[in-house]
């Protein structure tokens, strides 16, 4: 065990079990927000959204306005979130595999880690960069998606009638009627999003055993070599321009 634990400190190591953290924080915190502004909201309103089916922010507010144009949140169908879902609302029943994903990634991290020979070390992060690429791809397209089929079936007892059909984007930003959006990552997001590339780190330092204690040495070489240079480069008088003998 002592042996495995050991092995921990190589970096092709540790970062899969880094990432597998970050990606089980992301559970907690949004993964995803949008800021509406809005004629009756001259400060904003701020909508989160987390990787299983719950609202944080002003999301009653903003329903509110989206009430206006037909616009609903998704209802998760097999259980009940944090908000009202309006009858016409699209149904998203993948919201609720959010965690699995999450945790299944976060999982194979901890697996792959613990692989007892350096060929199979090399499979595993290969297996799991591909397997977390195409879960973290296919939850993007998915949720964009049900984006596209909310905004494409606004309802004919609206409010407000005749506003074009649109699609709002995951990251960038939109406007309906008198209200605009821009849509960007959450905390969870960006954890996320680091997580995935220190998978990527992983599997380009797959041949090598350089470990976390070697990482930092060579930093810190690295640094007091850089400090000596400018010790020296200041030390440097500024060579005199010639004196042509007219004044």
């Amino acid at each position: 065990m002592t042996a495995s634990l050991d092995r921990l400190t190589e970096l092709r190591r540790a970062l899969p079990v880094t990432a597998a953290a970050m990606f089980v924080v992301a559970l907690f915190v949004p993964v995803w927000q949008i800021a509406f502004e809005a004629p009756q909201y001259p400060e904003g309103l701020l909508v989160e959204l987390y990787a299983y089916p719950r609202l944080g922010g002003d999301y009653a507010e903003v329903q509110a306005l989206n009430h206006y144009v037909g616009f609903y949140y998704p209802d998760p169908v097999f259980v009940e979130p944090n908000y009202a879902v309006h009858p016409d609302a699209i149904a998203a029943p993948e919201w609720i595999l959010g965690p699995i994903v999450f945790l299944a990634v976060a999982a194979a991290g901890v697996f792959v880690a613990f692989a007892p020979t350096g060929r199979k070390l090399r499979l595993g992060l290969l297996g799991q960069l591909i397997g977390a690429t195409v879960a973290f791809v296919g939850t993007f397209t998915i949720v964009q998606y049900r984006l596209y089929q909310a905004g494409h079936a606004l309802g004919d007892s609206a409010p407000i009638v005749g506003v074009e059909e649109f699609t709002p984007p995951l990251l960038g930003g939109y406007q309906i009627a008198n209200i605009s959006g821009v849509a960007w990552f959450g905390p969870g997001g960006y954890l996320t999003g680091l997580g995935f590339l220190l998978l990527v780190a992983a599997f380009l330092l797959r041949d090598s055993q350089a470990t976390i204690g070697e990482a930092v040495d060579a930093l810190r070489r690295r640094r007091r070599s850089g400090d000596q240079s400018d010790e020296r480069g200041g030390n440097v008088r500024p060579t005199e321009e010639p004196r042509t003998g007219v004044d």
